[in-house]
């Protein structure tokens, strides 16, 4: 038997409103990125919440807020954010940042 020391990789956590039903919104998005990052992440979880939370945080650091941002985010933005933090040098394909 090896003994190999787990990795640490970076967890997600999608905080949504219960009330303002946007469990599908948060778990669409969590497919998303666990389809994009499927070897750069540890976890995307999904957390209840209410009065209209919607936040993501990258390792307990606020990457998203709709309060704070102006509403939900783009998909291509949100992995863009995500990318920038856990996996600097991948490429996302027609998701990227046109080159400038």
């Amino acid at each position: 038997m090896t003994d190999l020391a787990p990795t640490a990789l970076p967890r997600i956590a999608i905080r949504y409103c219960t009330g303002c039903r946007w469990l599908l919104r948060a778990a669409w998005m969590a497919q998303e990125l666990l389809t994009t990052f499927e070897k750069d992440l540890d976890e995307v979880a999904l957390q209840p919440g209410s009065g209209g939370v919607f936040q993501i945080s990258i390792d307990g650091e606020l990457v998203w807020d709709r309060a704070r941002d102006g509403g939900f985010p783009d998909i291509k933005e949100l992995k863009q954010r995500v990318r920038d933090r856990v996996a600097p040098d991948k490429a996302l394909g027609h998701s990227d940042k046109p080159a400038g």
